[in-house]
């Protein structure tokens, strides 16, 4: 239970008290800022608190906004002030200094840093605002828009107020931000009008946003099951789903905005069960095609690494822009000119094939035509995606003076997944390459690429993957700050992922694509799993289970060995042991991980999801 205090007693035909006690807060009513700090020290340090003028006049969402949010340990709106359990001290001591300040009686003209009220009035909440202010302590400012959140001073303010709260259906108000401002065109248009009302009826029924994310998990693999059937109606009923599983995504995130559930537990599931279910679909329609006697295990599988290597791109060059100074080019100037262009903004959008047009072109095809057909539109749509944001972003890397971070070496160098013997090579560098990192890797990756394609499973594909282990450690012997550097994590995906798809097609015998598809689906869970934890400011998953799993280059060695040692139906074997082994180590710690985060108390979060 979370506790408001009141800051004097209700003005009569307030309805603040109900507000509050609608919200979750046990309401208790100090008669001066004495009896304020008194009732503060009594409400344990793991509860949330509020300290709330009894004047206060605003809509319900206003206050719901500022004292509900789980993801700011301060928070304040004007006439409210809350904090969480990690905020505590700093409201505790901002309370205390107020009360010395002011001889525990009320005082005025303590003006809030920006006009927090309607005429001159004093207001306990407003002034420990401005005295975390002083102390420079970080304090959110929910944007409110045409919401109301005042203090009046007088009885014509009060009336005046009322009439504004009035004028403002909060709930439509609510029901709007819901929505995320910044959505893909099909999203926008075809999904989030009536799926905000979705999102409110599951708020009402007390259900909770990952409740709605299982069901989106389970629909989507309903979905895959009924592709897997290789009938026309199968694929026609797998469309359906796939749209229906999308409708219950977008239904997750307005559930947690217009609900304020923001969890971290929430936003790894929203995210890691996207990917689970789209590459679960490319399997099902696999499956549901080789029923058919059309094997398109190699379709499917370049379509899931093309699709993982356009995430890594977005993952990395945002982190080594996240706090980039000087971050400004010619390019990003031009983009942001086109932004003010309207059907540019639309169109650029749809372009590069966000999850919303990606998923209803993958539904129709399915619905329409063959399995086949759909993973070449895929792959054909999604390799153009890839080469204009890529190339774009390459544009903006070279035109920009950008200064990277500690930080984002730190981040680009974890995203890169080096593992032992990387690690051995580059203690034995000792700095002294000086190589251009995004040059070695895409070295590397040609060196282990080409070599598959020419010489499939023989040695000289495994002696050149040596030469690509070189050539990784090369790329990180020192910190990756150079303007291109954020290419080196793609560079390692693809080089990886893709000699486990050359090597399995290049078998040639039933059965290998399907354990290469299981393997590479464990090592980008990994991936995306580290992504998330950066995002998250946990850092990447620990070292053991990285040099565990083998690292990148460890993985890609072992497969290129593996295929040059043993027999076909041998290599499938152990492409599978391989797919087993790596994911259930990844997934028991990444499990164990998140859980544990979310059960001590880990800074609320929520995803907004991937453009891609």
């Amino acid at each position: 239970m979370s506790t408001a205090i009141l800051t004097g007693q209700p003005v009569p035909g307030s309805s603040i008290e109900g507000d509050l006690r609608s919200l979750g807060f046990d309401v208790r009513v100090a008669a001066d800022p004495t009896d304020a700090e008194t009732l503060l020290a009594q409400v344990p340090t793991e509860q949330r608190v509020a300290v709330v003028d009894a004047r206060f006049v605003g809509h319900l969402h206003a206050l719901r906004l500022a004292l509900t949010d789980p993801r700011f340990p301060l928070a304040a709106i004007p006439g409210a002030v809350t904090a969480q359990a990690a905020g505590r001290q700093a409201l505790t001591r901002a309370v205390a200094r107020e009360n010395s300040a002011s001889g525990g009686t009320a005082r005025g003209g303590a003006p809030a840093r920006a006009k927090s009220s309607v005429g001159d009035v004093d207001s306990l909440a407003d002034r420990i605002v401005t005295a975390l202010d002083a102390d420079d302590t970080p304090l959110h400012r929910p944007t409110l828009g045409s919401l109301v959140a005042a203090v009046p001073a007088d009885p014509q303010a009060r009336n005046e107020a009322r009439q504004a709260v009035a004028a403002v259906d909060d709930e439509a108000v609510r029901l709007k931000s819901a929505v995320k401002a910044h959505d893909g065109f099909f999203t926008t248009y075809f999904i989030s009008p009536y799926s905000r009302y979705i999102a409110r009826w599951c708020a009402r029924r007390g259900l909770t946003p990952n409740q709605v994310t299982t069901a989106s998990l389970l629909t989507a693999l309903i979905a895959a099951g009924c592709a897997a059937t290789g009938t026309r109606g199968g694929f026609v009923a797998a469309g359906v789903l796939l749209i229906a599983s999308f409708v219950l995504d977008c239904t997750d995130g307005q559930l947690a905005r217009y609900s304020l559930q923001y969890s971290t537990l929430g936003a790894w599931l929203d995210a890691t069960f996207d990917r689970a279910k789209e590459y679960a679909y490319y399997a099902g329609l696999a499956l549901g095609a080789a029923r058919g006697g059309d094997d398109v295990w190699a379709l499917a599988l370049g379509a899931m690494v093309l699709q993982s290597c356009r995430h890594i791109v977005d993952f990395s060059f945002n982190e080594a822009n996240h706090d980039a100074t000087a971050n400004t080019s010619p390019t990003a100037a031009l983009s942001d000119k086109l932004d003010s262009v309207g059907w540019t903004v639309w169109l650029r959008r749809m372009i590069v094939l966000p999850i919303g047009e990606r998923w209803a072109m993958i539904a129709v095809l399915t619905a329409a035509t063959t399995p086949r057909i759909t993973f070449y539109v895929l792959l054909v749509g999604c390799a153009f995606a890839a080469t204009y944001t890529t190339a774009g972003r390459v544009l903006r890397s070279l035109t920009r003076k950008a200064q990277r971070t500690d930080r984002a070496a730190k981040a680009l160098a974890d995203l890169t997944d080096s593992g032992p013997l990387v690690e051995l090579l580059v203690r034995r560098a000792s700095g002294k390459s000086h190589a251009p990192a995004a040059g070695a890797a895409a070295v590397g990756g040609v060196l282990v690429l080409i070599p598959a394609l020419l010489w499939g499973a023989g040695w000289q594909t495994a002696v050149f993957a040596v030469g690509y282990v070189l050539a990784a450690a090369l790329a990180v012997v020192r910190p990756l700050k150079g303007t291109l550097d954020w290419l080196v994590p793609p560079f390692f995906r693809a080089a990886e992922y893709g000699t486990v798809l050359i090597l399995a097609a290049e078998a040639g015998v039933n059965g290998a694509l399907p354990a290469a598809f299981g393997l590479v689906a464990a090592v980008a869970y990994h991936h995306y799993d580290t992504v998330y934890r950066i995002r998250g400011d946990a850092g990447a998953p620990p070292a053991w289970l990285v040099r565990a799993i083998g690292g990148h280059e460890g993985r890609t060695l072992l497969v290129t060995v593996l295929a040059a040692l043993l027999t076909a139906s041998q290599f499938k074997a152990a492409l599978t042991a391989l797919a087993v082994a790596v994911a259930l180590v990844v997934l028991v710690e990444s499990i164990r991980y998140w859980v544990s985060a979310h059960k001590g108390g880990a800074p609320a979060v929520h995803d907004e999801g991937e453009p891609a």
